[in-house]
């Protein structure tokens, strides 16, 4: 068995106070989105064998090789629920967060809340960059980054809702493209 303290949400089990994922299990890396276990392998480096989960990436040809002993420090995670994914589609729907001013800073914050692997982060991050590029645009770094953004969290969103890539980003467009409308209609 192999142990990740975390949340208790998912269909993981608890095992003596701890979670385990197994070969299949679907999970989310906080700068790749949700990625499946492929394997559970050894690898030597140094003369020092470690255990690993291979994951494969939900886009793209991506493989990854997490330590076992150091998925808490990766961040990685179960997928959100379904009753969870309403709130994250309530926080795209809200009003921006005040972002910083300075372009750098507001990089910088943006950069953190993606890193952190939290949904509802990432989902502001989404939401605030999508504001921003109705009514200012965004800087070349900025455009990277909500694409990055939503790439995580229409991952996540596919999986939890049992739906594909494409539904769950038609899912996050429409709520973005309504909150848009009634931001326009309440300031007209």
């Amino acid at each position: 068995m192999l142990p990740w303290v975390g949340s208790d949400k998912g269909p993981h089990h608890r095992s003596e106070g701890v979670f385990v994922f197994r070969k299949g299990d679907t999970v989310v890396h906080p700068e790749h989105g949700a990625a499946v276990i492929e394997d559970l392998c050894v690898r030597e480096f140094n003369g020092e064998k470690r255990k690993y989960f291979k994951l494969r990436v939900s886009y793209g040809e991506l493989t990854l090789m997490v330590p076992i002993d150091s998925t808490e420090e990766v961040g990685l995670r179960s997928v959100v629920s379904k009753h969870e994914v309403k709130k994250v589609l309530k926080v795209l729907q809200e009003d921006e967060t005040k972002m910083a001013s300075n372009w750098s800073r507001r990089f910088k914050n943006n950069i953190e809340k993606l890193r952190s692997g939290d949904i509802y982060q990432v989902a502001e991050v989404v939401r605030n960059l999508s504001i921003r590029e109705r009514e200012r645009g965004l800087s070349a770094g900025e455009k990277r980054m909500i694409t990055k953004a939503r790439q995580i969290l229409i991952s996540e969103l596919s999986y939890a809702t049992g739906g594909d890539e494409a539904s769950a980003e038609a899912m996050i467009d429409k709520v973005l493209d309504e909150s848009h409308l009634a931001r326009a209609m309440a300031e007209a």
